[in-house]
């Protein structure tokens, strides 16, 4: 009951952070383009440092998603391959949660450079004054949750009811989180609102197949006619996800 306790709280907190952290704005934004005689039309030409510094953190982005779509296909594809190799190689049995626990490292740690031991802020300054920033690490704490407990399943650690609804219930809300993700973008860069959308739409797909990942998967641990249909179905929703992710661009 621990973990859903503290899953709990995490969402508490994600859904009331845009109140701890609203945005501001500089009404001279809205003031100077409204002005008489003010032609926005020409503007100066952007500081090389500037657009330098955006791309790498696009590509910084890009390669986090990619990765993390890496180990998410392994995820698919170890679960779709274990019957099969688990007679031969038994540990294969943990590979699965081993790539979530793997991704969910991986997002703690680099999601987010600016943060020590790569930048120069606190994790908790960051946490407290960049929404972007909490979210990353909700998300990381969901798959470190979600690897920790099937690892322990699958060592026969974890028998209870919870335990197997853990993987649905957690992921379903990891999922549902995904369409509030809010993602810091320099509104001054060209084609700053089509890149934004783009970004969202993106988000949504991955919303709507974690969510179908976390409702088939909860379906093949109930005792049905498709029951086998659905083990077969959540790890291949697990390898489009990997694939989405892989595709993503900012």
């Amino acid at each position: 009951m621990s973990f859903i306790r503290v899953m709990l709280c995490v969402f508490l907190a994600f859904l009331f952070a845009p109140r701890i952290w609203p945005q501001q704005h500089n009404p001279q934004d809205h003031d100077m383009g409204s002005m008489p005689g003010m032609d926005m039309s020409n503007t100066a030409p952007e500081d090389p440092k500037v657009a330098a510094k955006r791309l790498a953190d696009k590509k910084e982005s890009e390669f986090n998603h990619h990765l993390a779509g890496f180990f998410v296909i392994c995820a698919g594809l170890f679960l779709l391959a274990e019957k099969r190799l688990e007679k031969r190689w038994p540990v294969v049995r943990y590979a699965w949660s081993a790539c979530f626990l793997a991704t969910g490292i991986f997002v703690l740690i680099y999601s987010d450079t600016e943060i020590w031991p790569f930048g120069p802020q606190t994790p908790w300054y960051a946490i407290t004054h960049n929404l972007e920033v909490l979210q990353h690490k909700v998300f990381a704490v969901i798959l470190l949750a979600l690897g920790f407990v099937e690892f322990r399943r699958a060592r026969g650690q974890m028998r209870s009811i919870w335990a197997a609804w853990f993987f649905p219930v957690v992921g379903a809300a990891g999922a549902l989180l995904l369409l509030f993700h809010a993602h810091s973008g320099d509104m001054d860069a060209p084609h700053a609102m089509e890149s934004m959308e783009h970004i969202q739409k993106q988000h949504r797909l991955f919303a709507a197949t974690g969510l179908g990942i976390a409702v088939t998967n909860g379906l093949a641990t109930i005792p049905l006619k498709l029951q086998q249909v659905f083990k077969m179905i959540w790890p291949s929703l697990l390898i489009v996800l990997g694939v989405l992710l892989l595709l993503y661009t900012e």
